[in-house]
């Protein structure tokens, strides 16, 4: 066969894989909001754009979904098998996609500021640098001087980073195809697309500048160490299986030899990577920094959204990649769930600012979350997925209560400052009050629910020791927990004590959403349960 025939061959069997735009719908159509986002700031006037951007975003957000929905019952894989399409893939896109839309509103909130001025009496020198007029949780300009002539106009124009929401959206997409990655390749392409845009977000809070790009900068930093660890992880399986597809780096660990060194090398460098983004010990020293940091609504989306992104990597890595390793991996991530949980309840209890407190509770509950993890059985991925679920609303509420007790400064996040504030408002110290009962796992709320499942589920799989572990560091973070609630209906307020602002309807429905799911799944439960029970099956 000459050279021309021979290419001629090969080129007949080398053909482009077929894309199931279908399958890919709430994916695409994330992305194609995000890039019309970007045409809207490109072209539309600056007055414009914030309505554009809210309609376009709660509205692609809301189509993705709905594509979620359409898509229930299908086991298939897309793009020549680059992403699977699968019970939880669904479960996992939806949950996000329903976390970003109350996320989005608690982003668009642009009158939370607005009683504090009046309610202020004396305006204190810390307060003189801040910019005027700001109504928003973002800076109006993010390269101007706090309380500069550029900041001060940039203000007068149009309130806040309209830039915010296609950063979001970007963020969005790729935490959709985070847990849908069949392939370690596209998914460290979606670990970047939803990384990049919050490291910018996280620097662009209105108040605390500085706070805020030391923040951004250190999550960046953190995030590109832990990237390069993933992609050294990539590359070490790829030299064992020789295919970077998970479903076959099974079968090759599945028919390999006795020396599996590299692949056991790469399956830790892989997980420092995804350990890194959801703050398990000891990858979590970035996590109280940047949330205190960030902006809060960033800190909302990034606490509830991208746990629920990184965890489903997780589960289709060690299920599908990596089943025969599970001797192996099982030991360590048992120490890992153990010192997550103990760390962070421990950490959580010493911490004087209310966003460090929320900070570490996050940091315990990836050691909750890696118990169903550890379970490695239907059970432990059913239970997880409902524990990402319930969890993931319970924060978003919280966080965006934080939002509402300001003072001259900004937000008040202190705890000394939050002292009585249950009796100065008893519907806001209420509503906090039920976000952290969830938190520690009290009965009638979704967080007793969702540890009672992990929890079960280890128990199933024979992980009883850590299921004991995780009972006394739930008992340790009840403490803390319940520690702020006396703070806030059992304590004298201050005499400076700080503003409850009234809200937007933006971050009223956002807290009125994160109530009505923990207290609904706490009391009925069953039905997402079965839900996730019967979308716990990868696609292989």
């Amino acid at each position: 066969m000459s050279t021309s025939e021979l290419v001629l061959a090969q080129s007949s069997t080398l053909r482009a894989p077929d894309i199931e735009y279908g399958q890919l719908a709430p994916m695409l159509i994330v992305f194609g909001v995000a890039v019309a986002g970007v045409l809207v700031e490109a072209f539309l006037p600056r007055r414009g754009r914030y309505s554009s951007h809210l309609v376009l975003a709660l509205g692609g957000l809301t189509a993705a979904f709905v594509a979620v929905v359409m898509l229930a019952g299908t086991r298939d894989s897309a793009v020549g098998g680059a992403v699977a399409v699968d019970g939880p893939t669904l479960f996992l896109q939806g949950t996000i996609l329903l976390i970003s839309i109350p996320a989005i509103l608690l982003i668009a909130e642009r009158s939370v500021d607005s009683g504090v001025a009046a309610a202020t009496a004396e305006v204190t020198a810390a307060s003189a640098a801040e910019p005027e007029g700001g109504t928003d949780a973002f800076t109006p300009q993010a390269f101007a001087v706090p309380g500069s002539v550029a900041e001060r106009e940039a203000t007068k124009n149009a309130p806040g980073h309209t830039e915010v929401f296609p950063l979001t959206l970007f963020a969005v997409g790729g935490m959709l195809l985070f847990p849908a990655s069949n392939d370690l390749l596209t998914m460290f392409v979606a670990l970047e697309v939803l990384s990049l845009p919050l490291y910018l977000l996280c620097g662009l809070a209105r108040r605390r500048r500085l706070l805020s790009q030391e923040a951004a900068l250190k999550y960046f930093l953190l995030g590109a160490f832990s990237s390069a660890f993933f992609l050294f992880g990539v590359a070490l399986l790829y030299g064992y299986a020789g295919t970077v597809e998970l479903p076959r780096i099974a079968d090759a660990l599945a028919r390999g030899t006795d020396d599996k060194t590299l692949a056991l090398i790469g399956t830790a460098l892989l997980s420092v990577g995804l350990l890194f983004k959801i703050g398990a010990v000891p990858f979590h020293s970035w996590i109280p920094d940047v949330y205190q940091g960030a902006p809060t609504p960033i800190t909302a989306f990034m606490a509830a959204a991208t746990k629920v992104a990184a965890v489903g990597a997780m589960l289709r890595i060690f299920y599908v990649a990596l089943p025969d390793l599970r001797s192996d991996w099982r030991p360590v991530m048992w120490g890992v769930a153990i010192l997550t949980m103990v760390v962070g309840a421990v950490m959580a209890v010493t911490q004087n600012d209310v966003k460090r407190m929320l900070a570490y509770s996050s940091v315990a509950h990836a050691g909750f979350i890696l118990t169903g993890l550890v379970a490695a059985n239907r059970a432990g991925l059913s239970s997880t997925m409902f524990y990402l679920l319930a969890y993931g609303f319970s924060t978003l509420g919280a966080f965006a209560v934080v939002t509402l007790v300001r003072d001259s400064r900004g937000e008040a996040t202190d705890l000394s400052r939050w002292a009585g504030l249950g009796r100065r408002s008893p519907l806001v110290g209420g509503v906090f009050a039920l976000f952290l009962l969830a938190f520690a796992g009290i009965p009638l709320t979704s967080g007793f629910v969702s540890k009672f499942a992990v929890f079960q589920a280890a128990i199933e799989g024979g992980a009883v020791p850590l299921v004991l572990v995780g009972v006394v560091s739930s008992a340790i973070a009840a403490f803390f927990y319940v520690r702020v609630i006396v703070l806030m209906f059992f304590s004298e307020p201050q005499s400076d004590a700080p503003t409850i602002v009234v809200p937007s309807m933006f971050t009223a429905a956002a807290i009125a959403v994160g109530v009505v799911v923990t207290v609904v799944l706490g009391i009925l439960p069953q039905g997402a349960l079965d839900l996730a029970d019967q979308a716990a099956v990868f696609f292989r």
